[in-house]
């Protein structure tokens, strides 16, 4: 048993030395000044639910050494935008990630077996996440004070993350639905493998970026 942790380990020490002395992908740009805004410094009342600063993840283990979200300005703006067009409704958003340092993309997809790589992003590509421009989140309702139920949850690797999931119950979708209307209404664009993840748009103008939340 004492080999099989060590060995174990071993592995994880390992992979997380890969991750931290490979570096991101080389692009030629241009690109633009990149400023990425704290979400709940520009809307206090959206709720954060940082799961990659706990162990409650797909990862099974703290990969931010803070509960922080940050997008770029133009993107962090227009989600404050869909939170306020939300209220009225009785929600808010409930906000999961939203810019992630290349190195932990790169610790994702490198820990993720080959038949689920559809959920991950590919680190020699970079993730628009690491762009600042795509945020995980779902809806909060405000009365009742709890996350509401979707089709499947969130960092699921299965159908039922797909944006065009058949199943689940009507009032599920229908809480997916909503949150996918009021986000492309306000310029952000959901991945079809995963009903919580929205890129916002012209998100190709941002440069790959590797900057710990302790920088930020």
């Amino acid at each position: 048993m004492i080999r099989v942790l060590r060995h174990l380990w071993l592995v994880w020490a390992l992979s997380i030395f890969s991750s931290c002395a490979a570096r991101p992908p080389h692009e030629a740009g241009p690109f633009r000044p990149g400023e990425l805004v704290e979400l709940t410094r520009l809307d206090p009342t959206i709720r954060l639910d940082i799961r990659y600063a706990t162990s409650h993840n797909f990862m099974g283990r703290v990969l931010y050494p803070q509960a922080r979200a940050f997008l770029q300005r133009p993107a962090a703006e227009a989600l404050a935008q869909v939170n306020a067009e939300l209220k009225p409704l009785g929600y808010c958003l409930l906000v999961f990630d939203g810019y992630r340092p290349w190195r932990i993309t790169k610790q994702m997809w490198d820990h993720t077996p080959a038949d689920k790589k559809e959920f991950v992003a590919d680190p020699r590509k970079g993730s628009r996440h690491n762009r600042g421009c795509a945020v995980d989140l779902s809806l909060w309702d405000i009365t009742a004070n709890q996350e509401v139920a979707m089709p499947g949850e969130y960092d699921e690797m299965s159908p039922r993350s797909y944006a065009a999931y058949a199943g689940g119950t009507p009032e599920q979708r229908s809480h997916r639905d909503l949150l996918r209307s009021v986000m492309e209404r306000n310029g952000f664009t959901v991945l079809p493998a995963e009903w919580w993840h929205f890129d916002y748009q012209n998100w190709k103008s941002y440069p790959i970026e590797d900057i710990p939340f302790e920088k930020l």
